[in-house]
C-alpha cells in the first residue's frame, strides 16, 4: 500500500481538493485498497474546519466529495507515516524539509512535478474568483491521474 499526504499551507483548499480528487479517482478505478491517503496543511490556521466553500462547490460540480474533510497540520510523525509527502507550492515544500527528520521514510516532491505543460506550482485560489478554483482542480485530476498511474 502507497501512503500519500498531499499539502498547502491551511489545508483548506489545495491540499483537501488533492485528497478528494485522488480518493475520487481510485475509487473510480476501483484502486483504494492499494493506496492510503490524507492532506495537512503546514500552518495551523485552520485546524478542524472544513475545506473552504468555494473549493467544494467547485469539486461538488465535478461529482467530487469534499465535505467530510477537515483540516489539520502536518505532524512529525507523517514523515514516517507516509511514504510520499506532495506537497503544492515551493514554499510549502520547504517548510516540510526544515521539520523533517533525518531518518523519515518518506519522499518529499511537488505536485505538478512530473506534469507536462504544468507551472511548477498549484497556484492558490484563496484570494480569487471561482475560476481560479476550477483551474487548480484542473491541474490537480491530471497530477492524481499521473501520481495513481505510477503506483499502479
Amino acid at each position: 500500500m502507497v501512503k500519500v499526504l498531499f499539502v498547502c499551507l491551511g489545508n483548506i483548499c489545495r491540499s483537501p481538493a488533492a485528497e478528494a480528487t485522488f480518493r475520487h479517482l481510485c475509487q473510480q478505478q476501483g484502486t483504494n485498497q492499494r493506496f492510503a491517503w490524507d492532506s495537512a496543511g503546514t500552518a495551523a490556521y485552520h485546524i478542524g474546519k472544513a475545506a473552504d466553500s468555494r473549493m467544494r462547490e467547485a469539486a461538488q460540480a465535478r461529482g467530487i466529495a469534499m465535505d467530510d474533510l477537515r483540516a489539520r497540520q502536518v505532524k512529525v510523525t507523517d514523515f514516517y507515516e507516509y511514504d510520499l509527502i506532495i506537497a503544492m507550492d515551493k514554499s510549502n515544500l520547504a517548510n516540510l524539509k526544515a521539520i523533517q527528520p533525518v531518518d523519515s521514510k518518506a519522499d518529499l516532491v511537488l505536485m505538478l512535478d512530473n506534469a507536462d505543460n504544468a507551472p511548477a506550482e498549484v497556484p492558490d485560489p484563496y484570494y480569487g474568483g471561482m475560476d481560479g478554483f476550477y483551474q487548480v482542480l484542473d491541474m490537480l485530476d491530471t497530477a492524481c491521474r499521473r501520481l495513481h498511474d505510477q503506483h499502479c
